[in-house]
């Protein structure tokens, strides 16, 4: 019972300072973990740890699948070059330059210096995601920080796994078989998660049931983590891989009224679950540093200074990018506001701390592995400075950059994307009013409708009319959905505006159905 309401009152917590954090228009992740830590140094309260098994199969699954389903194929297939780029050398490079640090300035072992800079290598897409929610970043740079930590993980965990038999076997690294060992995660996951989504898109076009479908939804991102780990490949690549098939046709999917059921849904599990993990990350830091031992009470600097060397990496290799970053998303000449953005949203979170958690307690001849717990409070630490400092700032960072778009602009965006939607509506109109098929009381309120965007409620109309307008209204939804598409592929909007716009189309659309 005691257990249960823990979790009960973390859930509460958690929620109350994710909605003060909303309405005060501050980083959710950044304000939860700052009160989780304050909770945590309060007097008489319970210590609380951390189970991975917890944030590997409760957690990570949902977030990972929600993060990757709102990746916008357009801008992702404009940028994989760059991502590839730092999915692999900036994790190799992080990795290299935090564990020569490490060695240098901790008591950690050489072979725990390379399992710290593995944990630490890779950005974490659960709080780049929640971080960058409501920034108005030019879509291209938005989407090369979120695909970038999205992808980035397969190198990560082969190194962990590499730097961890290192240090429980005190063996030398076998780097022709960590290669072997990424290609089967990396491979093997997009595979598997590739396989999933075409299953769930065969049985999502073939039933209109709201409960069965939010449970489809709901279970998507499990099915795909689990059989890629019980496959031995990389449970995240297989979970990002199917959210990011699966995000690019869900409007092909459903129709409108599931399509709203589940966006609430998986809204509110979001909400939650990014809510509990991050407050859970403050509140564990002060259990995890009442077990270093006595020579390790200078883990704060060690972590300034682990902190302080991925930002300068991430710098140094995302400068020369940053012309390549220029040239595809258009965002004006190099200078040193584009890599400065994206190395100050590269925040670290979820996923290193479940890497330190899973770092075996023995070594093979069954004696305790060395400065495990330096490692997890040193990791932890990291994550809390870069969620702190960098999640508080990096609103003000984007604004001194120029780079944000202005308001305006997305309002002209979408005002212009509105127009040419009811242009394609009202020139349906007039192809039927030629015909003379439809009542033209009916057409002229159509008409009205899509001039003004303001439904007439005369009461004139007739039930039979009403009926006729009703199906007809559906119908022209479909012709602007279309012409939104065609407006997205055709590169005249952002895929924001996209998103925005089909679900004001969404919720007209299941208005008339009622």
């Amino acid at each position: 019972m005691r257990g249960v309401g823990t979790v009960l009152a973390l859930v509460v917590l958690a929620t109350v300072v994710a909605t003060f954090a909303r309405r005060w228009r501050i980083p959710a992740p950044s304000l939860l973990v700052v009160a989780g830590l304050a909770v945590a140094l309060l007097p008489g309260t319970p210590r609380i740890g951390i189970s991975p098994e917890i944030i590997g199969l409760v957690v990570l699954p949902p977030l990972l699948y929600a993060s990757a389903e709102d990746m916008p194929w357009r801008e992702l297939r404009a940028v994989w070059k760059p991502v590839g780029v730092l999915a692999i050398g900036l994790v190799l490079a992080s990795a290299a330059a935090v564990a020569a640090v490490a060695a240098l300035v901790t008591p950690l072992s050489w072979q725990m210096a390379f399992v710290l800079g593995a944990i630490l290598a890779s950005t974490d897409p659960v709080a780049v995601t929640a971080l960058g929610r409501r920034l108005a970043l030019p879509p291209r740079v938005q989407v090369l920080v979120q695909a970038e930590s999205l992808f980035n993980d397969a190198t990560s965990l082969v190194l962990v796994r590499v730097a961890a038999g290192i240090a429980v076997a005190s063996a030398a690294a076998n780097w022709g078989a960590a290669g072997t060992e990424f290609l089967v995660l990396a491979g093997g996951g997009t595979v598997i998660g590739a396989a999933v989504a075409g299953v769930i898109a065969l049985i999502r076009r073939r039933t209109e049931d709201p409960v069965l479908e939010t449970v489809i939804a709901l279970v998507t991102p499990y099915a795909a983590y689990l059989l890629a780990e019980v496959a031995h490949t990389s449970g995240v690549t297989s979970c990002v891989v199917a959210g990011v098939v699966l995000g690019g046709r869900g409007e092909r999917l459903t129709n409108a009224r599931i399509r709203l059921q589940l966006h609430a849904v998986y809204g509110t599990v979001v909400f939650l679950l990014e809510s509990v993990v991050f407050s859970l990350i403050g509140l564990a830091l002060p259990t995890q540093v009442r077990a270093l031992d006595d020579g390790d009470r200078a883990w704060p600097l060690y972590a300034l200074a682990v902190a302080a060397t991925l930002i300068a990496v991430r710098l140094l290799w995302l400068a020369p990018l940053s012309a390549v970053v220029q040239r595809k998303g258009g965002i004006g000449r190099v200078n040193w506001r584009v890599p400065m953005v994206l190395t100050w949203a590269g925040t670290r979170g979820v996923m290193p701390l479940a890497a330190a958690l899973s770092i075996p307690e023995l070594m093979k001849d069954g004696t305790p592995l060395a400065d495990r717990p330096l490692v997890l409070v040193l990791t932890t630490s990291v994550v809390v400075v870069t969620l702190v400092v960098q999640g508080f700032s990096l609103a003000p960072v984007v604004r001194r950059s120029g780079l944000a778009l202005e308001p305006a602009h997305t309002a002209r965006e979408e005002a212009a994307a509105r127009s040419r939607l009811a242009g394609a509506g009202i020139a349906r109109l007039d192809e039927l009013a030629e015909l003379e098929v439809v009542p033209e009381v009916v057409l002229d309120r159509l008409r009205r409708g899509l001039t003004s965007r303001m439904e007439d409620a005369d009461g004139e109309s007739s039930e039979s009319v009403e009926r006729v307008y009703r199906q007809l209204r559906r119908d022209l939804i479909l012709i602007e959905a279309a012409e939104l598409q065609r407006l997205y592929d055709d590169h005249a909007i952002s895929d924001t505006t996209r998103r925005r716009l089909q679900r004001g189309l969404d919720l007209e659309e299941a208005r008339l159905a009622e």
